[in-house]
């Protein structure tokens, strides 16, 4: 019989978020698959669990993935971490779950903590529709095409980005999105420091021309405003239509051209269009 693979989602920097069904599955797995197992190690000391720790990140996880498969085929179970937060999100954790999906085993998914999700509930910005966009690349190409492609997105954007970064980040955000847009800015989510500083991108780039950023970011970013759409009439698509006649398409080329763009119906059209020249 098959293990099974369990996804357990770790603290972002309050050790009291990690839920007792957490600590129960460590305890009770073969084996922990951790991203980085220095750090894997102070939360396995901090509840007392002794368990065999494998190294499963970014750089290893062809390698490290088959043999956590084959353990698993084996009958062994395993809990895959990421240095905190869910394993599988904007991680290579997403590539060892595919595998065992592939394979058919089970997996189970242990839920705690998710900095994206947490920042967008204290966001004050619209959650009902969301993208998570995860840290944007540093190629300057890509990095713009990635935000060109964004210009027009309605939903909620969110995105994680390091200390360090932060200021390029919101110069590009800017460029983008303009100084006006509405954005939230959590930092140290769950720690000691945290803080959400609620403005738009322009008041965020001048705060930090003069504040150094400091600790981990999560970037809540407003959508576009949706745009109103103009409602074609019945009379507007006849014009349409006679427009085009007159430019020398036949009568039932133009309402098939005037139908496609408007969503007016044809029949609809072509009678109309048919009863304004006889009226003429």
């Amino acid at each position: 019989m098959s293990g099974i693979l369990y996804l357990v989602a770790t603290p972002i920097g309050n050790l009291s978020d990690f839920s007792p069904r957490a600590v129960e599955t460590l305890e009770t797995v073969d084996f922990i698959a951790a991203e980085d197992t220095r750090v894997s190690v102070k939360l396995l000391n901090h509840f007392n669990i002794k368990k065999p720790l494998v190294s499963y990140h970014e750089h290893n996880h062809v390698t490290a993935g088959q043999a956590i498969l084959q353990r698993l085929l084996g009958g062994e179970s395993c809990a895959l971490v990421t240095d905190a937060g869910t394993p599988a999100i904007s991680d290579p954790g997403e590539d060892l779950v595919r595998l065992c999906a592939e394979n058919g085993l089970e997996i189970l998914s242990i839920p705690g903590c998710c900095a994206a999700v947490n920042a967008l509930a204290v966001s004050g910005l619209p959650t009902g529709r969301f993208t998570f966009e995860g840290f944007l690349t540093v190629n300057r190409k890509s990095r713009k095409a990635h935000l060109d492609s964004l210009k027009n997105e309605e939903r909620t954007m969110v995105f994680h980005e390091a200390p360090h970064k932060l200021r390029t980040t919101l110069d590009d955000l800017v460029s983008a999105f303009g100084p006006e847009r509405r954005v939230a800015l959590c930092r140290e989510m769950t720690k000691l420091h945290e803080e959400t500083m609620r403005c738009t991108l322009g008041e965020a780039v001048a705060y930090y021309q003069d504040n150094s950023p400091k600790g981990e970011y999560v970037l809540v970013v407003a959508g576009t405003q949706p745009r109103e759409e103009t409602v074609v009439t019945l009379e507007d698509g006849v014009t349409q239509v006679l427009v085009l006649k007159e430019q020398g398409m036949r009568l039932k080329d133009a309402v098939k051209e005037v139908s496609q763009h408007t969503g007016l119906s044809k029949n609809e059209l072509y009678a109309a269009a048919l009863e304004s020249r006889t009226d003429e």
